[in-house]
């Protein structure tokens, strides 16, 4: 029996240096990481984690091939430089990748600390639009800083879900008083959107907020109270919006007005039907020849779906199908409620916006204004998508417990 002890003592032991010698020698790799723009090395990056850095590699890099197919007739045509919206676009990536590099070297626990006063800010440019905001497609959503226009909507996205996560992480331990603030602060936020009006943006910043709830353990009845009062404010909306009313009648029906407020959402079906099952081919799309309008944004599925058909449009689901699996890991995976949460919420935006866009393109849905992450023009967007990305990556890295150790509160004020 003592022999017994003995030897299951000294495999204890033995097991035990084992996992420090390991432990020491993650941690020197880790420092020695320092002189690197990664924090750590991708070699002890949990899978989800690799997988997902390369998923965003192929979908950022292949993103600015369809856009240079989808829109260089028409910057040819209007502009006289083919390249013209590829080039901006190459230019955005610059500041977004800059940030992308932040938040991934960022311990979650630091950027939750110092969202609040950014996520105050970006209401009060939010403000802004709807005051002294550039009226464009009939929305104020664009602050004009000489040549740069800002679209403070955009860049709240990755805050709301940092603020969401710092709210429903420990839902029952928060005091009353913090609660009724933060959720009143949540639905004006939403209004004010609404307001611009960008119902879309709105709607889709609402369904990332009640799906983090559920995840944070807010009693399902609450929740169905919320959505009834997203519903009846989505029904408002469009009752004083005509433009909004327009867009559901044509979608519901655009052959009534073919060369009117239907001719966006037919000239979009045509594309993707002409594309058949294999496509016409990479840059042989016949719609983008300023047949179909805004297609290198709010309808850059459609020539995509035009080019590569449905092979490449059931891949692009696929690829979106094997994205939000691993963000389900990576949010499982979680070693805190707040981690657990910032990744849902990432997923959330950036999965519901593709879905919402395909949607829409194919006449799922009305006709709405969201792009296509990292494939649709626009530097906001862009920004805003990476910031996301970095997000969720960095909830990836720190299910590993090597980096961002989170304390946990007993008490929340």
């Amino acid at each position: 029996m003592i022999v017994k002890n003995l030897k299951s003592r000294v495999k204890i032991e033995k097991y035990s240096n084992r996992f420090a010698n390991e432990k020491n020698y993650i941690n020197n790799k880790i420092g020695d990481q320092n002189n690197y723009l990664l924090p750590m090395p991708i070699k002890i990056w949990p899978f989800e984690g690799k997988l997902i850095f390369v998923i965003l590699s192929f979908w950022c890099i292949f993103g600015l091939f369809i856009l240079g197919s989808a829109s260089w007739w028409v910057a040819n045509r209007q502009i006289g430089d083919w390249a013209f919206y590829l080039k901006r676009q190459i230019a955005w990536y610059i500041p977004g990748l800059t940030i992308f590099l932040f938040v991934l070297n960022t311990n979650i626990r630091d950027l939750l600390k110092i969202s609040k006063p950014i996520f105050y800010t970006l209401i009060l440019l939010i403000v802004s639009t709807i005051l002294v905001g550039s009226n464009i497609n009939g929305s104020m959503r664009w602050l004009i800083l000489g040549n740069f226009k800002i679209q403070p909507s955009e860049l709240i996205k990755p805050f709301c879900v940092l603020e969401s996560a710092n709210l429903f992480a420990h839902w029952n331990l928060v005091k009353n008083e913090k609660k009724i603030i933060t959720l009143a602060t949540f639905g004006i936020l939403i209004l004010l959107i609404m307001i611009q009006p960008n119902l879309s943006t709105a709607g889709l910043i609402g369904i990332m907020f009640w799906v983090i709830a559920l995840c944070g353990g807010v009693k399902i009845s609450s929740l169905i109270k919320v959505a009834t009062l997203g519903a009846i404010s989505a029904y408002t909306s469009v009752f004083f919006n005509q433009y909004q009313l327009l867009r559901i009648k044509s979608f519901l029906d655009p052959w009534s007005d073919p060369e009117g407020n239907g001719y966006q959402l037919i000239q979009s079906l045509l594309a993707i039907g002409s594309g058949g099952f294999l496509g016409k081919g990479f840059g042989l799309s016949m719609q983008k020849l300023q047949y179909l309008p805004i297609q290198h944004t709010d309808f850059i599925f459609a020539i995509y779906a035009e080019e590569f058909g449905l092979l490449g449009s059931v891949f692009l689901l696929g690829f979106l199908a094997i994205f939000s699996y691993l963000s389900l890991r990576i949010a499982m995976k979680s070693r805190n409620n707040y981690t657990k949460l910032v990744a849902t919420g990432c997923a959330t935006l950036l999965i519901g916006q593709s879905l919402i866009h395909i949607a829409v393109t194919t006449g799922s849905m009305p006709t709405t204004g969201l792009p296509l992450p990292f494939v649709s023009y626009g530097g906001n967007s862009l920004i805003g998508s990476l910031f996301i990305a970095a997000l969720l990556l960095r909830c990836s890295l720190e299910s590993t417990g090597f980096i961002g150790g989170l304390r946990t509160r007993k008490t929340l004020n």
